[in-house]
């Protein structure tokens, strides 16, 4: 398979775990995608969130600050977008897209959706955190073609090094 996902339990437990992914392959395949960092902010009931660019490095800030009381979803889509493009952007040159979640933007079409489509046809692996909310939509939208891959840093890292060392030969 060339499309894996983790969907772990736990507020921002998928993104730790796709960060220490990454980590363990810096260095040894040409990565693109996301990452995302969750920040408590002691004044505020949501956190920020920042996607680090693989590709880059560059950094975005992916939520928008709606003051202290704010409820509900507080994605910056524009911002989003911004990422979607710089990825798409270097699918080209990578071994394997990194996408830090499957969210409702991805369940309605939109966000990395295009961009997951795009590089399973052009054989690029994938891997995706999916939350528990939008697992059903992703599997859906994946239509048999994705593995469920198990909550195991070492496991999961040898599984993209597999499928991006073989995409690149």
């Amino acid at each position: 398979m060339k499309l894996g996902y983790v969907s772990l339990p736990g507020r921002g437990a998928s993104d730790l775990f796709l960060a220490q992914v990454v980590a363990g392959l810096e260095g040894r395949l040409r990565l693109c995608g996301t990452v995302q960092t969750n920040t408590a902010r002691a004044d505020r009931r949501k956190c920020d969130m920042d996607l680090l660019i693989l590709s880059s490095g560059e950094v975005l800030r992916i939520s928008e600050d709606r003051g202290a009381l704010a409820r509900g979803c507080t994605l910056d889509t524009s911002v989003l977008a911004q990422a979607v493009v710089a990825t798409e952007a270097a699918l080209s040159g990578a071994d394997l897209l990194i996408v830090n979640k499957f969210g409702k933007t991805e369940s309605e079409g939109g966000g990395f959706a295009p961009v997951i489509g795009e590089a399973i046809c052009l054989g690029l692996p994938v891997l995706v955190g999916v939350n528990g909310l939008n697992l059903a939509a992703f599997e859906v939208f994946a239509d048999g073609l994705a593995a469920g891959l198990p909550a195991d840093i070492p496991a999961v890292t040898n599984w993209c090094l597999n499928a991006g060392h073989r995409h690149a030969a």
